[in-house]
């Protein structure tokens, strides 16, 4: 009998970049010169003082051995001064705080520290691909909550309220909001707050995105009570210019957080301690640094997106903040895919298809910023070329 892989194979498919990619790698080996313009991994480099810091205790002999898998004092004390000074929220540095190999092995953990299988995870839609596919790895059913531009993109809580909502344990929130831009709202977290409190249901909100052309810095955890029934995410990949460094944080209370931590001491066993020194150095950046790698440079890259949705004549709004722009297509195509097919094959310029983040994203399509400006430039004249034509 040959040998099967796991049902759980079954449930998910290879990740869409990781696919896609693949396909881009191709079309350049044979010359295409594709620009890419479709994943967040911000092409600018760290703070000089983080990078110093990882070469300086990589230097010391006593620096590569295994590290505590909670954290280093130093990165989790860094973490709780960062969340004061940005968002004006106390957390403690022993037993609230959690230093992640950055969110999606958060979500896994959280996942495994809450759910059991055939119990249910409210997952937004459109969302975050891995909320879905990790959900339905451990055995979780997704349950889908739609978001809708005419709401803002914030969940609907009448909606959620009529939901048979008895066997749910989570439910994910993003905001600012991936893949929309849309911006977050105290309002929202006031009423995901008083909907965990009343249902029972752990919220977690993801919030990777709240630097980036963004100065209105909010966080769940800023509402009354939401450390008793909430847990948040940060990360280091986007707002520090960070992403292969792989760090982020859990924020929780210290039961939860113990919870959580039994799973991770399970699977990993720390990052590396140059890593977290240079990690806890980066989150200590001057004003200054944020301003202009989160502010001034993606505003000036945006102003060259907006003007390639002008062309592809796709509807956005100019109030979105983070690392992408979010388009509706015209009618005049069956779906986002025939629109960015086009654009990577006729025009060499790789977008992302809003399909890919669940069915309320079939007619939008995403923008990155992580390219240099010359490149978002060169992505609008050949689309000019195309297009316009």
């Amino acid at each position: 009998m040959a040998i099967q892989p796991a049902h759980r194979l079954d449930l998910v498919q290879e990740y869409y970049f990781s696919r896609k990619l693949k396909e881009v790698a191709k079309l350049n080996a044979e010359g295409k010169d594709i620009v890419s313009l479709a994943i967040g991994s911000p092409d600018m480099p760290p703070s000089p003082r983080t990078i110093g810091t990882l070469c300086e205790v990589a230097k010391s002999s006593s620096a590569h051995g295994y590290q505590p898998t909670m954290g280093t004092p130093e990165l989790r004390t860094a973490m709780s001064e960062f969340y004061k000074r940005w968002y004006d929220v106390d957390l403690d540095a022993q037993t609230e705080i959690l230093p992640l190999i950055g969110s999606k092995e958060g979500i896994l953990h959280v996942t495994l520290a809450f759910v059991n299988p055939g119990e249910e995870v409210l997952v937004p839609n459109p969302g975050y691909p891995t909320y879905t596919s990790l959900s339905k790895i451990l055995g979780a059913k997704v349950v889908n909550y739609d978001l809708d531009e005419n709401n803002d993109w914030q969940p609907d809580f009448d909606a959620l309220e009529k939901m048979d909502l008895s066997k749910v344990k989570l439910m994910w929130t993003n905001y600012p909001n991936m893949p929309t831009g849309a911006r977050a709202q105290r309002e929202t977290y006031e009423k995901l707050v008083a909907f965990a409190q009343k249902h029972n249901i752990v919220v977690v909100n993801d919030n990777p995105y709240s630097f980036i052309l963004n100065r209105e810095r909010l966080s769940l955890l800023q509402v009354p009570g939401a450390k008793e029934c909430c847990i948040e995410f940060n990360s280091m990949s986007k707002s520090h210019n960070m992403p292969g460094w792989r760090v982020g944080m859990c924020l929780a209370n210290p039961e939860f957080t113990s919870w959580i931590l039994k799973i991770k001491s399970n699977i990993d066993s720390g990052t590396f301690r140059g890593i977290q020194l240079a990690a806890a150095e980066a989150l200590r950046n001057e004003d200054e640094w944020h301003e202009e790698a989160n502010i001034v440079t993606y505003a000036r890259r945006r102003q060259i997106a907006e003007q390639i949705m002008d062309v592809l004549e796709c509807k956005y709004d100019k109030n979105s903040v983070g690392m992408f722009l979010w388009g509706k297509i015209p009618e005049k195509y069956s779906n986002c895919e025939e629109l960015t097919e086009k654009v990577l094959h006729e025009a060499r310029v790789f977008i992302t298809p809003g399909f890919i983040f669940g069915s309320k994203g079939e007619r939008y399509i995403r923008i990155s910023l992580c390219a240099k400006d010359e490149k978002i430039q060169e992505a609008l004249e050949r689309i000019k070329t195309t297009f316009e034509n």
